[in-house]
Order: C-alpha cells, then structure tokens, then sequence
C-alpha cells in the first residue's frame, strides 16, 4: 500500500463526510457536496481530476431527459450490471440526507451517455416503486444480487427520524435505527419485498457490505439502541427460482467491530477494508484483506500504509472507495492552515500500478464510507462541517470547464462554527447537541445590531423556550454585546413638556335695555 497526500485548496467547502464518488471507464465522479447546488454546477456532480498532486473540479451535465437529482450525503449506492460479466453499467442510488436535513426515499439511477475531453454528460432517472417499499433513510447499504440468470438488489440498514407519532418536543429531530429488514427491489416490475430473519436482531447502520454472485457479507456497523459496533459477520443467501425468491441468513465467525469502515477492490476475489472507527473516539488504523472464493470469506490482517502523524493523531477521518484498488481519505486541518475548515487529502492505493491496469472490476461493492452522522454518534464520528475546496487559480487556465466557486455567493460569514463571540466555546471537534431541536449544527441566531451577524444561541445563554419564542415571532434580536447599546439607542430622549396658556373665557355681547317710553318712541319711527 502507498500513501500519497493531494494539495489542498481553498473556497470551495464542496466535499465533506457523507459524500459518494462514481467511476466510470477509470473517471471519478463527486456526488453529494455540501448545500445546495448553483450556477457554476446546477447538477451537483464534478469530475475528480488529479495530477501532480492537485484536484480540479469539472462540473458535469446532465442529458434533457435527466430528472432533477438533488446533493444527497450518506446514501445507499452500488453498481448495476445486465448480467455478472457485462462491461457497461449504471449506478444505483438510493436514500440519503439532503443539505436541509430531510431524508429521501428515492431511487435514482445514473449512468454516462457521453464523454468527451471537455464535457460529461450523465442522464439521471428516477425509479418508481410499489410493494412494501422502504421508508426514508440514510447510513444503510444497497448491493445487486445475481441468481439463476436473474439479478436483484438487496437493502439493509440504515437510520430515520423518529416516526411522527411517537415524537416530543425533545426528541423531534432524534433519529432512530431502521428495522433489521431486508428488501429485495425487483427493478424490472418496480416492486419491492421485505423480509425479516431471526438471526438479524438490531438494527445497524454505516456498515460495510460485498455482493459476490447470489451472496452479501455484511461486516461490522454502528446500533443506535445498544450504542454498539456488531463483531458478527452475516451471511445473506438469495435464490431466485421461479417462484417466490428465498433468503437466508448465516452468523459467521471473524467479524469485526468497526463503523463507517472503506471496502475497495482489487482483485476478482479481494477486497482491501481501511478506516473506520473501533469505538466512540478510537480511530481504526488496521487494515485487512477479505477474500471471497467458493461461496467462502476468508478476513486476515493485511500491512497497512506508512500512516503520517497527522492521520494518527486526528480524531476523525473520513473518505470513499475510488474503484480500482484507490481510496481518498481525508482529515480536519484543524489550526495548521490558515484557511478555515481546511482539510488534507490523501489517495491509498492499496495495488501497484501493474495491477491496476491487469485487473477490471468484476465483483460489485458497496459501503458506507462517511464518518457516522452528527447528533446521532459522538463528536469524533460527527463531522459533517469538515470540507474540501477547490481554488480557481490552482486549475489551468485555459480549462474553461473547472469549477470556479469564486463565482458562488460568500457563506462563510454565516458558517456554524465561527467565534461569534468573546466566550465562544463551540468547538467542531468536540461539539455535541445542546438544544432538542439540534442535530448536526449548533443553533444559531441572528443579532440586529448595525449590518446584523450570527451568535451561537448556546453562548448567549439562551434557554430552549426563549430560543423556540425568538425563531417563532418577528422579533429583533440583540446579542449580550449589543443588548445595552441598543436599550440607550431606543430610549427616547426626555421631552420637556409645554405649558400652554389657558384659554380666555368668551365675553358675553352687552345688550341695552329701552324703557317702555322708549320702545313706543321707536316703534312710532318705524311705522311713520
């Protein structure tokens, strides 16, 4: 195995834990960035260019019959051939969180239609389904099974939300393990079975699991209900007569305890297994070797790569199987860059070059490669807020096509893990949910003082039921910086008040009284 690190750059924030890579014809493709796509890439798919140890993004198109495929992070996802020995295929996606936390219960499938040197374009399709069609969810695995000239795709795993029916207030936005069922998704008539085995007794999720011919491994995983990582290694069986499909399960010897582990191939039979996490803050540096020949798996210890100082002593790691033997792993840069939430990248290659040009893959993979979600594991396995980015004058000039995020809107001024204040405590790596409405991020309210900034809710010792009025009504907020200075700005200045004069009574017209002697005098006057 050989460790090579790849040149950091900046401004992009793109790839963090949960994201997918696809490789098709010996090309690597990034799914699942972070936030919602824009202008520079609608799609939300980039190529993976490297060399000389830089990475170029390339934004990739889809075709006009292509359906709307949103970032999706932690999803099921997997390879689909016609057949076990067909050259083209297309990949399977399935589940996953969205960049506003919500849990899709789609199906997607991708696949390259064209490629040229200065555009890729990948048409996109969603599958409906009917039967007893899995719920909405993420860490879980999806594999293709072949068995007697037929082929279907088996899910297991993963985590949901709480259903809405048993939530509080306290646990609204608390995720839960997914039933230990086993779907088969028959693709051709767009139905789905589920089955329940006795020897599948919890749930699990961000495990690790290899499809070989009517067989599936699934190794190791992450159960919420027992805070634990299952040692058992399960054997699932699918034959596929005629008739009603059979599935059986088998307890075998030599699991692992690990989560959020890597699986990449390298040969027709082996499978190289990295990463991972032993326990809530151990980091799993061992490596293994899994071969699959004759219906049998055998796991031995493999020597693993020189592995640098900076990998050994960081909590959290994450990364992704390349295809082809390679993996790209990455770690928090933490305060060793001046760059903010920079990480460092780097390519295992766990086969020399002779044979990867020897070897195609044939044996179809899947795995849950992310570090395992935050607000529903520890803050060493939390850390979806650690990015990649790609900066514009580290690509060629004259690539038109690489993804230049300089043209995106600045959102760093509104990240989650700034210093908003003086006290600020909130810290990505050891961070963990305070409010019952947090998940992966730290609540956040915005002060009105002067052009208006974030503060963490937490550092402004907010309690839960002021911090649910102030999101509920339409309120200014001051932080307890501004607070005084904006009491002084709103108090009125003291008006002295103005007596005014008090109004002079009307006088009352005088009227003269005539004698009588005087009015006969005058009415003479008048009718003379």
């Amino acid at each position: 195995m050989s460790l090579q690190m790849i040149a950091t750059v900046s401004n992009s924030s793109l790839l963090q834990p949960g994201f997918s890579l696809l490789n098709f014809d010996g090309h690597v493709f990034f799914f699942g960035q972070k936030g919602w796509p824009k202008r520079s890439c609608p799609t939300g798919v980039f190529l993976l260019d490297i060399k000389q140890n830089e990475l170029k993004m390339k934004p990739v198109f889809f075709s006009k019959d292509s359906c709307y495929l949103p970032p999706l992070r932690y999803p099921a996802l997997c390879t689909l051939r016609s057949d076990a020995g067909a050259d083209e295929y297309q990949y399977i996606i399935h589940g996953g969180k969205t960049p506003n936390n919500d849990l899709s219960d789609k199906i997607y499938f991708i696949s390259l239609v064209s490629k040229t040197s200065k555009k890729m374009t990948f048409q996109c399709i969603e599958k409906d389904l009917g039967g007893d069609v899995p719920e909405a969810r993420y860490g879980h695995t999806i594999n293709v099974v072949h068995s007697r000239g037929k082929s279907m795709s088996v899910l297991f795993g993963g985590r949901s939300y709480t259903p809405l029916s048993q939530r509080t207030t306290e646990t609204w936005n608390s995720v839960v393990d997914c039933l230990p069922s086993v779907f088969l998704i028959d693709f051709e008539f767009g139905c789905c079975t589920s089955y329940m085995l006795p020897e599948l007794q919890d749930g699990l999720s961000f495990h690790v699991s290899i499809a070989r011919g009517d067989t599936i491994y699934i190794l190791g995983g992450h159960s919420l209900q027992n805070n634990t990582r299952s040692p058992n290694l399960y054997k699932l069986k699918i034959d596929l007569p005629l008739g009603s499909p059979a599935v059986t399960c088998t307890i075998l010897p030599g699991g692992i305890s690990v989560s959020s582990a890597i699986v990449t191939q390298i040969s027709d039979t082996e499978f190289v297994l990295v990463g991972g996490y032993h326990s809530d803050n151990q980091k799993r540096l061992a490596c293994n070797t899994i071969v699959l020949e004759d219906s049998k798996i055998e796991i031995v210890e493999s020597v693993g790569p020189e592995w640098t100082p900076d990998i050994k002593h960081c909590r959290v790691w994450f990364g992704c199987d390349m295809g082809e033997g390679s993996v790209l792993l990455g770690i928090p840069g933490a305060n060793k860059q001046t760059i903010p939430d920079a990480n460092y990248f780097y390519i295992l290659r766990c086969k020399g070059e002779e044979e990867d040009k020897e070897e195609e893959l044939i044996t179809q993979t899947c795995s849950q490669t992310s570090s395992e979600d935050p607000g529903d594991s520890t803050p060493f396995e939390d850390s979806e807020e650690f990015c990649f980015s790609a900066e514009a004058n580290s690509f060629d000039a004259d690539d038109a096509d690489t993804y230049n995020e300089d043209d995106e809107e600045d959102e760093s001024e509104t990240g989650y893990w700034i210093t908003c204040c003086a006290s600020c405590n909130i810290d990505i790596n050891t961070w963990v949910p305070f409010y019952s409405t947090e998940l992966n991020k730290p609540a956040m309210i915005l002060c009105s003082s002067g052009a208006g900034h974030w503060v963490h809710a937490q550092c402004m010792d907010l309690s839960e039921t002021v911090l649910l009025r102030l999101s509920e009504a339409n309120v200014k907020y001051f932080c307890n910086k501004h607070v005084d200075l904006n009491k002084g700005l709103q108090t009125p200045q003291k008006v002295m008040c103005l007596k005014k004069p008090p109004m002079k009574p009307l006088r009352k017209k005088k009227t003269m009284k005539l004698s009588t002697s005087a009015k006969k005098s005058f009415l003479r006057r008048l009718f003379d």
